[in-house]
C-alpha cells in the first residue's frame, strides 16, 4: 500500500489535478466520440437527404404503379436508363436498384441484377418503414459485389417511393454515389467537433483546477497556521503544567515557612518582650516594694528598674509589629513603594541606600506591589546584617509591566551552600517571588551581593 501512503501524501491540488485530469481526459474521448458520432450521422443524412430528394425528383415521375408492377416494363427501365446515364446525376451515381418490399429488385443500372431476390436487410427494412437510410461506407451487401470491387466509402442512400394518396412506401430506391468532398467533409467536422470539445473540456478542467488550487493554498495555509496554533497550545499546556506544579511546590514550601515563620515570631516574643516583663513581675513582687520600712529612694530605684524593663519590651513588641505590618500601599506607586522601604531602613539602621528607580509602566498588582515591598525590605536587612550595609542600593524599574528590582550592597557576601533551606531571609524571598511567577537570583562574592527579582507583565488586579 505504498502508493496509497505516497497518494494521500501529496496535497489536495495535486490529487485534483492527477484525478481530474484522468477523468476529464476520459470524459472528451467520451463526448468526442459522441458527439463526432452524431455530427457524422448528421452530415451523411443530410447530404442523402438532398442527393435523395433530387433523384426522387427525376426518377419517380418516370416509375409505374409498384403495387401493380413484377418488373418494370422495357419503357420504364430504358427511360431510366437514359436518366440516370447522362448529365450530372450520370456522373455520381455509381448504381442504381429499384426494390420490391420482397426483396426482389426491379430494376437495376447492372442489368444481371434484375429479378435477383435477396434477404431483406435492416437498411431495406427501415426504407420499406418510410424512413430515408444513408450510409457512408464502403459496400458490403452481398449485391453490392461491384461497388465493394471499388475500395473505397461510397454514400449508399435507400430512399422510400411513396404513393402519392396513402404515403405507403410501395418500393425503394437504392442508389450509391461517389460523394465527392464528403469525406473531406466529414474529417473537417471531425476536427471542429474534437476542436470544440477539447477547448470546452480544458477551459471547464483549467477553471476547476485554479478553484481548486486557490481551495488548496487556502486549506494549506490554514492547516500550516493551525498546526502552528496546537504547536503554540501544545508548549502552552506544558509550561501551564510545569507552572502549575511549580505553584504547587511554592504553597508546600509556603505553608512550611509559615509555621517556621510563626515559630520565630513566637520564639522572638518569647526570648525578648516576654523575658523582660517576666523580670518587671519578679521586681513588683519584691520585698522592697512590699515593705513599708524601705527607704523612698531605694523604693524609687526598683520602680525606674521595672519602667526600664517594661519600656525595652514595648520597644521590642513595636520592632516585630513594624515587620510585620505592611503600609497602605495598594494605590502607591512603585516610586512611593522604593522610597518608604528605603526610609525606614534607614531610619532603623542609620545607613545610606542608594536609589535608582525608572517608572513609566502601567499599575501593576497589588500581589506585586507586596512582594516588591518585601523583597527590598528583606534584601536590604540581610545586606545590613551579612554585609554590614556597605554601599547599599537599590535600583527598580517598570516599563510596559516589565518590573526588574535590585538591591546590592558591597560587603564580603556569603557562600550560598552555607543557607540552610529553612532560612526564613532568602527562601522566604524566593518562595513569595516563585509563588508569582516571577524569577529570583542571588550573585555573591567578595566584591559584594546581587539579589535581583523580575517579574514579566501581568494583567492588573488584586
Amino acid at each position: 500500500m505504498n502508493w496509497l501512503r505516497r497518494w494521500n501524501a501529496r496535497s489536495l491540488a495535486s490529487q485534483f489535478f492527477i484525478a481530474g485530469g484522468l477523468v476529464s481526459i476520459a470524459a472528451m474521448f467520451l463526448v468526442g466520440i459522441l458527439v463526432t458520432h452524431l455530427i457524422e450521422d448528421a452530415v451523411i443524412h443530410n447530404s442523402g437527404a438532398a442527393t435523395a430528394l433530387y433523384v426522387d425528383s427525376v426518377v419517380a415521375p418516370l416509375l409505374p404503379d409498384m403495387q401493380t408492377e413484377s418488373l418494370l416494363d422495357e419503357a420504364s427501365a430504358q427511360a431510366l436508363d437514359e436518366t440516370l446515364g447522362q448529365g450530372a446525376l450520370g456522373r455520381r451515381l455509381v448504381s442504381f436498384k429499384l426494390w420490391r418490399s420482397d426483396g426482389t429488385i426491379l430494376y437495376s443500372n447492372e442489368k444481371e441484377m434484375v429479378g435477383q431476390k435477396f434477404p431483406v436487410n435492416e437498411k431495406l427494412r427501415k426504407a420499406f418503414a418510410g424512413s430515408l437510410v444513408a450510409r457512408y461506407e464502403i459496400a458490403d451487401d452481398p449485391e453490392s459485389g461491384v461497388e465493394r470491387a471499388l475500395g473505397k466509402p461510397l454514400m449508399e442512400i435507400y430512399n422510400p417511393v411513396l404513393q402519392p394518396w396513402s404515403g405507403q412506401a410501395v418500393a425503394v430506391l437504392e442508389f450509391y454515389e461517389t460523394a465527392e468532398g464528403l469525406g473531406d467533409s466529414l474529417a473537417h467536422a471531425r476536427l471542429q467537433s474534437w476542436g470544440a470539445v477539447a477547448a470546452v473540456t480544458g477551459v471547464f478542467f483549467l477553471v476547476l483546477s485554479a478553484l481548486v488550487f486557490r481551495g488548496s493554498r487556502t486549506i494549506e495555509a490554514q492547516r500550516k497556521d493551525l498546526k502552528q496554533r496546537v504547536t503554540e497550545l501544545s508548549a502552552l499546556l506544558s509550561e501551564n503544567r510545569g507552572l502549575q506544579r511549580r505553584l504547587q511546590r511554592a504553597s508546600q514550601r509556603v505553608a512550611a515557612l509559615n509555621e517556621t515563620y510563626l515559630r520565630s515570631i513566637g520564639a522572638d516574643l518569647h526570648d525578648g518582650p516576654a523575658q523582660h516583663i517576666a523580670y518587671a513581675s519578679l521586681r513588683l513582687d519584691s520585698d522592697l516594694l512590699i515593705n513599708a520600712s524601705t527607704k523612698p529612694e531605694t523604693r524609687e530605684k526598683e520602680l525606674a528598674w521595672i519602667r526600664s524593663s517594661l519600656a525595652e519590651a514595648m520597644t521590642e513588641i513595636r520592632n516585630i509589629c513594624s515587620g510585620l505590618v505592611l503600609p497602605q500601599i495598594e494605590k502607591s506607586t512603585i516610586t512611593e513603594i522604593v522610597l518608604r522601604v528605603v526610609e525606614a531602613h534607614q531610619h532603623k539602621t542609620e545607613t545610606l541606600v542608594e536609589t535608582i528607580i525608572d517608572e513609566d509602566g502601567p499599575e501593576l498588582a497589588t500581589a506585586v506591589k507586596i512582594c516588591i515591598y518585601r523583597f527590598i525590605q528583606e534584601a536590604l536587612n540581610n545586606a545590613y546584617r551579612h554585609g554590614g550595609g556597605v554601599q547599599q542600593t537599590v535600583k527598580a524599574v517598570s516599563h510596559s509591566g516589565h518590573v526588574h528590582v535590585e538591591v546590592s550592597d558591597r560587603g564580603n557576601g556569603f557562600d550560598p551552600a552555607e543557607v540552610r533551606p529553612a532560612s526564613l531571609g532568602l527562601a522566604g524571598l524566593r518562595e513569595r517571588v516563585d509563588s508569582l511567577g516571577g524569577s529570583f537570583e542571588i550573585k555573591t562574592g567578595e566584591g559584594g551581593t546581587v539579589v535581583t527579582m523580575i517579574f514579566e507583565p501581568m494583567e492588573v488586579g488584586d
